[in-house]
């Protein structure tokens, strides 16, 4: 039998969308979202004009990056509230093993165009938003659990994080990536409920962070 040249076409587009995405997403990490869309296309395989047709502009293509991520950080946490019986411990796998989220956060904190994309769209900020009580429900058990220091609210984890994970200049990728999870490491540990000095002011919320 022969393929439906309807089904193939699809096939082919599905394929294609997904080829630009996971490049952006990857480009996006390292460079941010400026990154000239010849670059993107070329990483993903794909000629300019098959980009275009997918995201007619820029603002449509980090607008699918940022929903596709969030919702793989999403699904993400909530496997990991469900498996994890300590916060502590939900708290500390989510951040070191989620590529996605370090992604996620770039665009949502740091990316002052992505913000401007992104912070007016109900659909991201639903998502963005659903992310953050989760976060805040690890947050407030980790602390309950007497195991995350209790002057540091989630708006201060996802802050430092963001912080962390900018990416510094390495001669490699595996260098970066080597750098990042140290990173990641001290910052779990700087979290930890020890006695250590006072901060000032006060713990930043999950409702600090919002960007209108």
């Amino acid at each position: 039998m022969t393929a439906d040249p309807e089904t193939t076409l699809r096939a082919d587009a599905r394929r294609n969308r997904d080829q630009i995405l996971a490049a952006a997403k990857s480009i996006f990490a390292v460079s941010g979202p400026e990154v000239p869309m010849e670059e993107i296309a070329r990483a993903a395989g794909v000629g300019v004009g098959t980009l275009y047709r997918r995201f007619p502009d820029r603002d449509a293509l980090v607008r699918a990056v940022a929903m596709d991520n969030f919702e793989r950080v999403l699904i993400d946490a909530r496997v990991i509230a469900a498996e994890e019986t300590s916060s502590w411990h939900a708290l500390e796998r989510l951040l070191r093993q989620s590529v996605e989220l370090q992604l996620s956060v770039q665009l949502a904190m740091v990316s002052h165009r992505a913000l401007v994309i992104l912070k007016n769209d109900p659909e991201v900020r639903r998502l963005r938003d659903e992310i953050l009580a989760v976060l805040d429900g690890f947050v407030d058990g980790a602390q309950a659990e007497g195991k995350l220091r209790p002057d540091v609210g989630a708006g201060d984890i996802a802050i430092l994080f963001a912080t962390l994970l900018r990416q510094a200049r390495a001669k490699t990728p595996e260098v970066a990536e080597m750098a990042a999870r140290r990173c990641v490491g001290i910052m779990i540990d700087g979290l930890s409920a020890r006695p250590g000095s006072d901060l000032p002011g006060r713990p930043i919320t999950s409702g600090d962070l919002d960007p209108d």
